[in-house]
Formats: structure tokens, sequence, C-alpha cells
């Protein structure tokens, strides 16, 4: 029967944090994917890049989502469990709260493996990624950051306006004004031209236009009309080569033991404190689920609602999550708080097995006088 129970509850479990796991995780990628549409509308990139790149901070999500989801699948399970009278019926059995807390706590174990999996190596390496073709995107297709019917400024001293925009980065109704040499600015209209990329760097191709400056000495204006020019763009499309990697870019020996250049040296902290960041993330799976247990299991169990105890595991669990982002963010600052940071993951843990072993959370017997009354 144990058996047979476990593995109940364990199925009911698993399927609920899943469907709770890939709820949330659709809602956060759709809201945050929409930080980067500028990429598309702005920058030209297709929607098969923009994709990689977003899906590169599925990790980051996930980390956060993972336990929120089994502490949801917990509260949920459970309680419905007890409003079905399956509990009672199992506690009636003999089977005592911490054998009714198993199937939870395996699941919880092995969520635990699976994000300390996700800590040191995937959100690292797809954090990286991530910010890696963030970086390349930024720069490399900064000479098509070209709106339609706008002036747009590309780099110090040089502005186009672009009537009509199409595929293959050709161009309509073009008027170039280029003022990078102080002594020589010069206006450039014509009807299309065409963005183009060669080994010197990014040019465009301008046909069928005029190209007109003012002669200091004079003071006239010169027109030259051309069937074919070429404005050179210079580095606009090439990235600069150095990019400071951000603490959640690196892996474990890289923030705990920084190089001594002057970046990281400035920023050790905020490295320190990420390094044990995802040290201590993964209990969070354990911590959230011994609050819910602690809160569910211990003493009576009362069929018409346990509203009252799943309110109490939800703001403990809250007060939780927003007492670890704060010591976080102290720990980069003030060293010494990061053991504060491993007492508020593991304390709820040692709190809830203790309610759980002893019955802590146990109310006083319902008098006869106050029990419903039985039909028939």
């Amino acid at each position: 029967m144990r058996k047979i129970a476990f593995l109940y509850v364990l199925r009911q479990l698993a399927w609920g944090t899943a469907l709770v796991c890939v709820g949330l995780t659709c809602v956060i990628w759709l809201t945050q994917s929409l930080r980067f549409v500028d990429l598309i509308v702005n920058r030209g990139i297709d929607l098969a890049a923009f994709a990689s790149l977003t899906l590169h901070l599925l990790p980051t999500y996930l980390i956060i989502v993972i336990p929120i989801a089994l502490f949801a699948s917990v509260l949920f399970t459970y309680n419905k469990l007890i409003v079905d009278s399956e509990l009672i019926v199992l506690r009636a059995a003999g089977l005592r709260p911490q054998t009714l807390a198993g199937p939870a706590i395996v699941l919880a174990l092995m969520l635990t493996v699976l994000c300390y999996s996700i800590t040191l190596y995937f959100l690292p390496h797809s954090y990286r990624e991530f910010k890696d073709l963030q970086f390349l995107f930024r720069h490399t297709h900064s000479a098509v950051l070209l709106r339609e019917g706008v002036f747009n400024s590309l780099g110090e001293g040089l502005t186009v306006y672009v009537r009509e925009r199409a595929g293959n980065g050709e161009l309509f109704g073009i008027l170039m004004h280029d003022s990078r040499d102080p002594e020589q600015s010069v206006t450039i209209m014509a009807e299309h031209g065409k963005f183009v990329r060669t080994d010197t760097g990014p040019k465009v191709i301008l046909i069928n236009g005029n190209r007109q400056e003012v002669d200091d000495a004079t003071s006239r204006l010169q027109l030259l009309y051309f069937d074919r020019y070429t404005v050179d763009l210079g580095d606009l499309g090439q990235a600069p080569g150095y990019r400071w990697r951000e603490p959640r870019e690196r892996y474990l020996p890289e923030l705990f033991f920084p190089e001594s250049s002057y970046d990281d040296q400035n920023n050790k902290g905020k490295l320190i404190a990420e390094g044990h960041q995802r040290l201590i993330s993964p209990f969070y799976n354990l911590s959230f689920l011994f609050l819910a247990l602690a809160c569910l299991l211990s003493g009576d169990f009362n069929r018409r609602g346990q509203a009252m105890r799943i309110l109490t595991a939800v703001g403990l669990a809250i007060a939780v999550q927003f007492l670890g982002v704060g010591l976080n963010n102290l720990a980069a600052k003030m060293p010494v708080t990061i053991p504060l940071m491993y007492l508020n993951a593991l304390l709820p843990i040692a709190f809830g097995y203790h309610v759980l072993a002893t019955g802590g959370l146990r109310k006083r017997p319902i008098p006869a006088a106050e029990q419903e009354p039985r039909a028939g």
C-alpha cells in the first residue's frame, strides 16, 4: 500500500510541477522577449536569430521558476488529497507525516540536482551565448539601423534618411549628411541604393543622385551628379574587441577566483556573491517544500479547507524569496553577510522538518459540541 500511495502522490506532484513550470516559463519568456523586439524592428535580424537569442535566457528563468512550481504543486496536490479525504485514510492506516511527505521530498531532491546542473553549467553557458549574440547583433547590425521616414544617426557625424527600406539591403529615397570630416561636410541625395558588407567594412552604394558641398573659400555650393557613388561607413559595423563578462556569464571558478584585471577587481564583491548564490539557489526547492509540508501535513486535517495554512505557507515562501534577493544584493557590498544567505535557505528546511517530526503546528482538539453533525 505504501508503494502504491507513494507513486500515486509522486505522479500527481510531478505533473503539477511540470505544468506550472511550463506555464510560468512561457509567460516570463514572452514578457521578457518584448525587450528585444527592437532587434527585429530596428536592426533587421530574422525571427530565427531572435528566437535563438531569447531561448538562451531559459536557464535564467528556470532557476527561479522550478522552486515556485514545486511549491505551488505541493500546496495544490496535498490540499486536494486532504479535501478528498485520501490523506486522512492514509493517516488512519498508520502513515506518519514524514512518510506522507516522502514523494514530495524525493521530487524536491531530483529538482535540486537538476537546478545544480543549471546553476553550475547551463546558466553560465547559455547566458554567455546570449550576451555574445546580443553584443554581436547590436554592433554588427548597427549599419542597418535605418528606420523608414526618420533621420537615423549612424555614429558620430553621419545622418541618414531613408524613404523606404526593402529586403536584401535595398534603400529608396536616400538623403545622407556626412560631417565626419570637420573640414568637408557633404550632403548626398540618391534615388536608391544598397547596403553591402565588404572585407574593408560596411558600405552604401548609391545610384542616380548628387553630392553637395560648400566651398569654404568661395562659399559657393558645389554640385556633382553621379550614376553610382559609394559611401564608406568605416568601422561602424565592427564590434569592439573587448567586452567584460558579467557575473551571470561566468562559471563557478571564475566567480570565486576572479582575474587581476581592473574590471574584475572592481566587481569582486558581485562575482563572489554570485558564486555563493549559485550554490544556494537549488536549496530553495527544499526550503519551499518544507514550508509547504510543515503548514499542510502537521497537526489535524480539516476537510473544510486549509486556507489559513496555505496563506501562511505562501507568506513564508514570499518572505524567504524576498529576503534571499535582498541578502544577495547586500552580500555584493558586504561579504560578511554571506553566511546569512545560507541561513535564509537552510533554516526553512530545518524548521519544516522539525514541525513534521514533532507536529509543532498541531491544533487543539475540536470539542464535540463544535464538530459538524454527521448525516443520518
